[in-house]
């Protein structure tokens, strides 16, 4: 048995800024208003015509597969994990393995939503724990503002979420007391459609459906968030998913370096530095500039944190997410 261990890093946003103002002028909202409830003073929107989840994706990669030391060909195996592929089918995966002209090697999509990278480096961790693969490539990209409902009647749910990218490189650690320590992942589908996108799809609306009944008021095929339900839900699974990580490995949160959570509200993130006692030092935020960017803002977060220095060598660090399914996960890892 192998441990995997974080290698390379990387991540990508467009140049578009989107401030707060910027979003009063086209809805009901200001920046007061955003800022109190979430925590977020801009993010970053794709221009039309411009990437793609998957063109964010390979540029992430990109650096990742640098700053990992290794060629892409040396990758053998792609986990891309998001909400928002370029297409229906296929998924991401095969187009960042074409685009990154890497070798016929395995794509996998994970559709976990916030909590998407945490499955993704869960399931690449398994995979070269049992030496299967030396080299993986994990991605967790979103291109949400093209699918947004830009309008004060979706403004709950659109001031929230932004576009990006990160990426990490995954790869085989002999030294057992090193790198991913454990991961930790958990469901409860019975609140699936407190947070979801029904339309199109094939249990109740396609796009034949929509496209019949042209119906200019109908608001399936936006993101739907049961706000206060989902924030309830995820300040109870935050704390329970990193303790069970914890106590896995004989830890407490005294021993934690650096916590990077999901970027979903930073008022989430708060209650959670402040339930398990974490310094300002010892919590990773960047939704402020980026808003939520789903199962980009993991990877997004770790990389920032990581280039300012603050994630050294031999620390302990914490990444946990919530998110849609309701799913949620931890991952410890012994940087």
């Amino acid at each position: 048995m192998y441990n995997s261990k974080i290698m390379g890093l990387g991540y990508f946003v467009p140049e578009n800024v989107v401030t707060n103002d910027d979003l009063a002028k086209v809805m009901d909202t200001n920046d007061a208003w955003i800022q109190e409830r979430t925590g977020i003073k801009e993010r970053r929107h794709v221009v039309k015509g411009g990437d793609t989840t998957t063109t964010m994706g390979v540029k992430a990669a990109k650096i990742a597969i640098e700053r990992a030391g290794i060629d892409k060909d040396d990758i053998d195996f792609i986990v891309f994990a998001t909400l928002s592929p370029d297409y229906y089918f296929p998924g991401p995966g095969v187009l960042v393995q074409r685009d990154l002209g890497i070798k016929t090697v395995g794509a996998l999509d994970v559709r976990n939503q916030c909590s998407g990278f945490i499955y993704a480096l869960s399931v690449a961790d398994q995979y070269i724990k049992t030496g299967m693969y030396k080299n993986i490539l994990v991605i967790g990209s979103e291109l949400h503002s093209h699918g947004l409902d830009m309008t004060t009647r979706g403004r709950s749910v659109s001031v929230i979420f932004g576009d990006g990218a990160g990426a990490a490189v995954l790869s085989r650690e002999e030294d057992t007391s090193k790198g991913v320590l454990s991961t930790h992942l958990h469901s409860e589908g019975q609140h699936a459609e407190e947070l979801s996108l029904i339309a199109p799809g094939m249990g109740k609306r396609w796009v034949t459906d929509i496209i019949e009944d042209n119906d200019s008021e109908d608001e399936s095929y936006f993101p739907y968030m049961n706000g206060q339900f989902v924030f309830k839900n995820a300040v109870v699974r935050f704390s329970e998913v990193i303790m069970e990580g914890l106590k896995t490995n004989n830890l407490t949160p005294e021993d934690i370096n650096m916590l990077v959570p999901h970027q979903a509200n930073l008022r989430i993130s708060q209650f959670i530095q402040k339930k398990f006692g974490l310094g300002d030092d010892q919590v990773f935020n960047n939704i402020m500039k980026y808003g939520n960017t789903t199962a980009a803002s993991i990877p997004i977060a770790l990389t920032e944190a990581w280039e300012s220095g603050k994630i050294k060598e031999g620390d302990l660090v914490v990444l946990a997410a919530f998110g849609s399914g309701f799913t949620w996960g931890s991952a410890i890892i012994k940087w």
